[in-house]
């Protein structure tokens, strides 16, 4: 587990142009943020868990989750291992009755899970060296007064960067928080 970088969720984005949504990841003992589009519906399936919000019938990762429960299956702990021609892939690894199961996943299904197992999130150092962002320090500002804006300055300059396609409305999609536009 040493090519491993630990992480979790910092937060959920949306690009409010195209209405494309985005998991940032953060690097546990760095500074370092993986930014990752996912769909709306994964996005409103992270953001329900992280702020605990629990909705009158169980979406589709609460059923995958009650599922896993009665069948005794344990999510471990959840991999972001590569990326392709700008596509990130995800492993799942499950426990069942002392049995270890490698699952391929996306990693918006991936993380969903891992947010509702409470498991670690882990992101191949590769992906991370190749996709990860530093936010640039300014020297002249004072790093205890650094707001959540200034901090993801630098997924606005990506965000805005991206020539991304016009999303058709999706019914019963709502904000998830600032956009970084």
């Amino acid at each position: 587990m040493d090519d491993l970088i630990e992480v979790a969720v910092d937060s959920i984005r949306v690009h409010m142009p195209t209405g494309q949504h985005v998991v940032i990841l953060k690097e546990r003992d760095n500074d370092r943020y993986l930014p990752i589009w996912i769909g709306v519906f994964e996005a409103n399936a992270i953001a329900l868990k992280i702020t605990g919000v629990a909705p009158e019938r169980p979406i589709t990762h609460d059923l995958m989750a009650s599922t896993f429960g009665e069948l005794a299956i344990n999510v471990n702990r959840i991999v972001v291992t590569s990326l392709a021609d700008e596509v990130f892939f995800a492993r799942l690894f499950i426990s069942q009755n002392g049995r270890e199961l490698d699952i391929d996943s996306r990693p918006s299904d991936a993380i969903a899970l891992a947010v509702r197992f409470e498991c670690p999130i882990f992101v191949a150092r590769e992906v991370l060296d190749r996709a990860g962002v530093i936010p640039e320090k300014d020297e002249e500002d004072d790093p205890s007064s650094e707001g959540d804006e200034d901090r993801l300055a630098v997924f606005r300059d990506l965000v805005n960067s991206l020539d991304l396609p016009e999303l058709p409305d999706e019914p019963g999609s709502r904000g998830l928080g600032p956009s970084p536009s």
